[in-house]
């Protein structure tokens, strides 16, 4: 699955090194618990985009990541007094008690049908930091398995993903940029 969160009114919530990493942590805690491959990743300003693979319901994952992240960062904006930004993220009170939404109601989900598609959106997925002028190259992103999939990881990658896990058809290499 190719799988894009966007920000409730594409706030920049990911602009902060600690909210990017709280958001990595969430990520990793929601693949564990819900037993599903991540094989490359994302977080822009203001939406994350996931290539993932699983028996369960795509629409199971999106409930996993952005409930984790979002409960992640909410409390961190609490426990920190980020009242402000808390204001932004405010909705009228749901019946189980929720105050506010980290996400848009909308998740974006698209079936890759073959390892074509699979290719293009772990592409698609790297470069998009550069297509938004955030950086030249795609390995200078932070938040993004890049680095990992063009075999230039570093000690402290935010979040490993699952490229071993990928079995393609033809024999591939690390894209050249």
């Amino acid at each position: 699955y190719y799988l894009t969160s966007v920000a409730k009114d594409r706030l920049p919530i990911f602009r902060s090194d600690n909210l990017a990493l709280i958001a990595c942590q969430a990520i990793d805690e929601a693949r564990k618990s819900g037993g599903f491959f991540i094989f490359s990743y994302v977080l822009m300003l203001d939406h994350a985009h996931l290539v993932t693979d699983s028996s369960r319901a795509s629409q199971d994952i999106h409930r996993f990541v952005n409930g984790i992240i979002s409960k992640r960062i909410i409390n961190y904006l609490k426990e920190a007094g980020h009242t402000e930004s808390l204001n932004k993220l405010r909705i009228k009170e749901h019946s189980d008690g929720w105050k506010y939404s980290l996400w848009q109601h909308r998740p974006n989900t698209r079936l890759l049908w073959n390892e074509q598609m699979l290719w293009q959106r772990m592409q698609y997925t790297h470069l998009n930091p550069v297509r938004a002028g955030l950086v030249d190259h795609p390995d200078e992103w932070r938040w993004s398995s890049a680095r990992i999939f063009h075999q230039r990881s570093t000690n402290d990658e935010p979040l490993s993903v699952d490229l071993n896990k990928i079995v393609w058809s033809k024999q591939r290499g690390a894209a050249s940029w």
